[in-house]
């Protein structure tokens, strides 16, 4: 018996409001556990992307302003 078949006979409110009511309210914890993690993942990725931007634009600029005399010695 697939999910179709039991709701055939229902009323349109049942089946696109009282079901995601239900599933929001049963899975409601895993749902938002889920988007905080997804969401603290991509805060961490774009913490680490502007740390690292930040660290090359220091070093290169130190190094273009100590070394432009002797910009071959690399």
């Amino acid at each position: 018996m697939a999910v179709r078949d039991v709701l055939t006979g229902l009323p349109w409110w049942v089946k696109w409001i009282a079901v995601p009511v239900i599933v929001l309210v049963v899975f409601g914890g895993l749902i938002t556990a889920v988007i905080s993690i997804v969401v603290g993942l991509l805060f961490k990725v774009l913490i680490l992307v502007a740390l690292v931007g930040g660290l090359v634009y220091v070093v290169r600029k130190f190094m273009s302003s100590s070394s432009s005399s002797s910009r071959g010695d690399w």
